[in-house]
């Protein structure tokens, strides 16, 4: 039973979210609840907090069967657009005096007096609307007088305003002292409670407002074609226009009357009779600014196509070498001869160092040089070297010794008289290693410098 409660529960607060939109009110003013009485079905269960707080009880929660049943009679009122006021009297039936004497007597009947507040999570008008609920309770069992505190989740089904559902779960602390004469029990103990019931809105009906009659027409000035323009006034009284031109239309409002317009459709200028100003090339570019009217082109060149210098077929905008030619493949760029790519590869394969230095060893220079010379050879390469670590020491040290030592290599040929602008370092650290930074063998091949040479 509490698994079926709980699911229901769960359900109606996820429906809330799609069913929260305002119903038409017919009480109350704004969304504060108007007065209702309601009348509610209950079920307590005084085993699942037994089980709860020691499970080593058994069952935690009661049948249907064992569970205790009764009735409320609740008022229900409004404080604020999503604060109520709720007073019930409860009636139970069940043996208390068994709970303290362990006496097994006869069913009777407890009395509770329960005020309540409850925090709605939309104002009243919403169709589903969930709520939390907390309050003081008294109560008369049997012999004993008790206390409690309840507190819990509920949902509230609007029917218009007049008729509302409400189901509600509570747990109940149970707030008397144990009675040592029975066993140092209390008089109910801590329990779980749930209700449904419906309530029914008590108040009166506002009385509804009705609006003044509205002021009589007054018939307008006789206005054939409804454009604004008095018959007397237009000159195509029959047609719907413009003000601006007596009463005439201007269907593609060039200013230039449907009757005088060559291209009523389109709008025009007087000098072309009411048609645009021509394009011939179709580069949306017109004419009378257009320095290429038969080619078409580009705004950003007057209407002319984009210039390509050195002829390759890639546009200058795009071309990287726009003085030498080049496939587009290559950013119009001339393709650079393998065996160049080649010589300095194998120039960055000898570049060598002092252990954790940037310190270039002599032993570098040969290959170096040679790359210094194919730089002289060819004025438009350009050279990236990048430096690399192996994984050993820290990640910050790496990044820092792999940018010194690309630095190292850049200086080296800026001091063989190579422009600065031609070249460029940048330090990777330990980030691409390309073998297994476990083995000798592998760190080696990771501390390691490349060049990559290009010619854009």
């Amino acid at each position: 039973m509490k698994q079926k409660l709980t699911l229901i529960l769960a359900l109606a607060l996820l429906a809330t979210s799609a069913f929260s939109q305002k119903s038409k009110k017919k009480m109350g003013s704004g969304d504060k609840k108007g007065p209702l009485f309601g009348l509610h079905f209950n079920l307590q269960d005084f085993n699942a907090p037994l089980g709860i707080k020691d499970p080593s009880t058994g069952k935690v929660y009661s049948s249907f069967r064992d569970m205790t049943k009764g009735f409320s009679l609740s008022y229900w009122k409004g404080l604020t657009s999503r604060l109520d006021l709720a007073v019930k009297a409860n009636a139970s039936f069940r043996d208390y005096r068994a709970i303290r004497t362990g006496l097994t007597q006869k069913t009777e009947i407890g009395l509770e007096l329960e005020p309540t507040l409850n925090m709605r999570a939309f104002p009243d008008a919403a169709l589903i609307n969930p709520f939390l609920t907390v309050g003081a309770g008294a109560g008369w069992y049997t012999d004993k007088i008790g206390f409690y505190v309840p507190a819990g989740l509920g949902v509230q089904v609007n029917f218009n305003s007049q008729t509302y559902l409400f189901l509600q779960g509570q747990y109940r602390w149970d707030l008397t002292k144990k009675d040592a004469k029975y066993g140092n029990k209390k008089v109910t103990g801590d329990n779980l409670f749930y209700s449904i019931g419906f309530a029914q809105n008590i108040g009166k009906e506002k009385p509804k407002v009705v609006p003044p009659p509205p002021p009589p027409v007054v018939e307008p000035p006789k206005d054939r074609d409804g454009d604004g323009v008095l018959d007397v006034d237009d000159k195509c009284p029959d047609v719907a226009g413009l003000a601006s031109l007596q009463g005439c239309p201007d269907r593609d409002g060039d200013g230039i009357t449907d009757a005088e317009d060559k291209c009523p459709d389109v709008p025009g200028l007087a000098r072309y009779q009411g048609c645009p100003i021509p394009d011939r090339d179709k580069d949306g570019i017109n004419d009378e600014v257009d320095k290429c009217p038969d080619v078409p082109g580009v705004a950003r060149y007057q209407g002319c196509p984009i210039p390509d210098t050195d002829g390759d077929g890639v546009n200058d905008e795009e071309d990287k070498c726009i003085n030498e030619k080049g496939p587009a493949s290559n950013f119009g760029c001339p393709v650079i001869e393998q065996a160049l790519i080649e010589r300095v590869k194998l120039a960055a394969k000898n570049v060598f160092f002092a252990t954790a230095s940037d310190k270039l060893l002599a032993q570098s220079n040969k290959r170096l040089n040679d790359v210094v010379t194919i730089l002289n050879e060819n004025p438009s390469f350009k050279i990236q070297i990048d430096g690399h670590t192996d994984a050993q020491g820290n990640d910050e040290y790496n990044l820092d010794l792999s940018n010194r030592r690309a630095a190292s290599v850049k200086a080296y040929l800026v001091g063989k008289g190579i422009a600065e602008s031609r070249l460029s370092s940048m330090g990777y650290g330990e980030t691409k290693p390309v073998a297994d930074n476990n083995t000798a063998k592998g760190r080696a091949q990771n501390r390691r410098v490349e060049m990559t040479l290009s010619n854009y």
